[in-house]
């Protein structure tokens, strides 16, 4: 148990018989009446984002996580397998309690897991992440005159992005996970 007091960046609470985290807050205190603390809270079941405010006498249950970094090696069904690089363990973590995050991995990539009572409940992926082109339409000559600066492309795990038209199959590009967007091509 805590005060909205002690809420900081990252911190897991239980909130509405779920766990959230929390995304971004702001401490408040104005001239008249009590402080309370404005929320951004991330479902770590189901990755959906909620505001909340909290008032300054309120209690507030926090939870006790552990981030581990994990290496993400295959897809069973509705199951991922991530396995710990150090202990070589690995923990399953069902496809709900992905959400989005799920199309953005592929073989090998390294994200943090996130554990509760040794259950893992989510998975924080890096900021940026290299793929592949696989598959990419050709540009057609006056495709920019028209506004048309982008096109869609498959990438190695299957994902499509909007990419600039200079882009081919085979280049390696960086996609941002927060977004989606394409961020810019690796030489």
């Amino acid at each position: 148990m805590g005060s909205p007091n002690d809420i900081k960046k990252g911190v897991v609470l239980n909130y509405k018989d779920g766990l959230y985290a929390v995304v971004d807050f702001q401490h408040v205190n104005p001239g008249k009446g009590s402080a309370f603390v404005r929320t951004r809270l991330k479902n770590l079941s189901t990755g959906k984002v909620v505001e909340n405010t909290f008032k300054s006498a309120e209690t507030i249950d926090f939870e006790q996580v552990t981030y581990r970094k994990m290496q993400y090696l295959f897809t069973d069904g509705n199951q991922y397998t991530f396995m710990d690089n150090v202990s070589y363990e690995q923990v399953e973590v069902p496809a709900d309690q992905l959400g989005d995050d799920a199309k953005y991995l592929k073989e090998g990539i390294e994200a943090t897991v996130i554990l509760h009572n040794d259950r893992a409940i989510a998975i924080e992926l890096p900021k940026k992440i290299q793929y592949t082109v696989a598959s990419s339409p050709p540009a057609v000559k006056g495709d920019t005159a028209s506004g048309n600066v982008t096109k869609e492309v498959v990438l190695d795990n299957g994902m499509t992005a909007r990419v600039p038209i200079f882009i081919k199959e085979g280049d390696k590009i960086i996609i941002k996970t927060e977004t989606g967007e394409y961020s810019e091509r690796v030489s």
